[in-house]
């Protein structure tokens, strides 16, 4: 039914010949139940970029087999599954490119998956966007990040916690339909016996690493994706001419703007700032950190200093519910959708029939409904999540 799966690579940027260096898939059953697991190391014919982020050294890959070698398995693990991966776009562009690197096009794309970033604002409001956050909103243990194995596994509860409270069927029906359809091509390049990692040592993860962990969301799927890669171009805290070139280049494939990056990099080291003011406390290295976060973003001296001046820990979490707020349900629901709406009123929420300025939280029982309600709310920035996750916010409801 699912695939869910992880690529470590030597890089962001497929058209600078960065390369996939490890390779993760779970499989799923239509309840989230694990069905296999598989996992390889995979040679790029090439250096293998921050080493000291992914932990991969020369000597393991150069026993690795290469991506053709894998091929064969890679589509027998796909072929009929949806494909799943937290920042789905990032994963399928790689997937994809290697098959290219082999002249074969294999139907691998955002459009034709699940993204279980995508998916967090319907299931889990509160988390950021980072794995490790939405996981934390889940309730599930922190995993060790940077590890296809590690990764794909920790994306894989995290999806069946989405499936667990969607229930059956899930609103993503059409998209299971569509996978079952899509035609795979026959491949043999070779067969080769997958090679996993060596264990690694479990690193303390530096500082500007556990703020990212708990950025917020941006609510709006393109910006979550360039700002994904930003994490992962910034965990060495270095941004290298090719790295930048590489965010560019995704800027202008997400479709971004120029004015639309300085934004992000501007909301980016906000977030950064609030995150470590959380105890209250930012001591000089940690200012260092952020004032050369700021230099590779191309902001001002002065930007790290204003943003923590207007950084407050938050008295009240960005999309917790409270009595009095307004809501608005769409869509065909079970139970139906006036039951929800009793509930609400009975709960201290007002239901209105539209979406406006006001309103504070959309029901859908698809989150990723194109109902005339749905692309309002995503104009306004109006979180919009599944039932499910709405009952949670009832449960932990605030005083007017």
């Amino acid at each position: 039914m699912y695939a869910v799966i992880d690529v470590e690579t030597t890089g962001l940027r497929t058209s600078w010949h960065d390369r996939v260096i490890e390779m993760s898939v779970v499989q799923l059953d239509s309840s989230g139940r694990v069905q296999d697991e598989w996992c390889s190391l995979v040679n790029p014919d090439r250096d293998l970029g921050p080493q000291h982020i992914h932990g991969i050294s020369a000597a393991e890959v150069r026993r690795a087999p290469s991506f053709d070698q894998l091929a064969s398995q890679v589509t027998d693990l796909l072929k009929g599954r949806v494909m799943v991966a937290h920042n789905l776009a990032f994963d399928a562009m790689f997937v994809a490119s290697e098959f290219r690197h082999l002249g074969v096009n294999v139907p691998v794309g955002s459009d034709l998956g699940l993204c279980t970033m995508r998916l967090a604002p319907h299931f889990l409001p509160s988390a950021g966007r980072s794995l490790v956050d939405c996981r934390r909103a889940a309730g599930l243990p922190d995993h060790r990040a940077h590890s296809a194995l590690h990764d794909a596994r920790a994306a894989a509860e995290l999806f069946s916690h989405y499936l667990q409270l969607t229930g059956t069927p899930p609103p993503w029906g059409s998209v299971v339909d569509q996978a079952a359809t899509l035609r795979w091509p026959a491949l043999y390049f070779g067969a080769a016996v997958p090679v996993q990692r060596r264990s690694p040592e479990e690193r303390e993860p530096h500082f500007l690493t556990r703020l990212v962990d708990r950025l917020p969301r941006q609510h709006e799927p393109r910006a979550d994706a360039y700002l994904d890669l930003l994490d992962q171009a910034l965990l060495d805290r270095h941004i290298s001419a090719i790295e930048a070139d590489g965010l560019v280049a995704a800027a202008d494939a997400i479709g971004l703007y120029r004015a639309d990056v300085q934004i992000l990099h501007q909301r980016y080291l906000a977030g950064l700032a609030s995150a470590a003011l959380a105890d209250r406390v930012v001591t000089p290295a940690e200012h260092k950190d952020l004032d050369s976060v700021a230099a590779l973003l191309g902001l001002p001296a002065t930007a790290v200093n204003r943003a923590l001046e207007a950084a407050r820990p938050s008295e009240r979490p960005v999309w917790q519910l409270a009595s009095d707020d307004l809501v608005v349900f769409t869509g065909t629901m079970d139970p139906l959708r006036e039951q929800w709406e009793a509930r609400a009123s009975a709960a201290g929420l007002r239901v209105g029939d539209n979406v406006t300025k006001k309103t504070r939280l959309l029901v859908a029982a698809d989150p990723d409904s194109m109902s005339g309600k749905a692309k309002k709310a995503r104009q306004y920035g109006i979180p919009i999540v599944h039932p499910a996750a709405f009952r949670s916010m009832q449960e932990t409801l605030l005083p007017a």
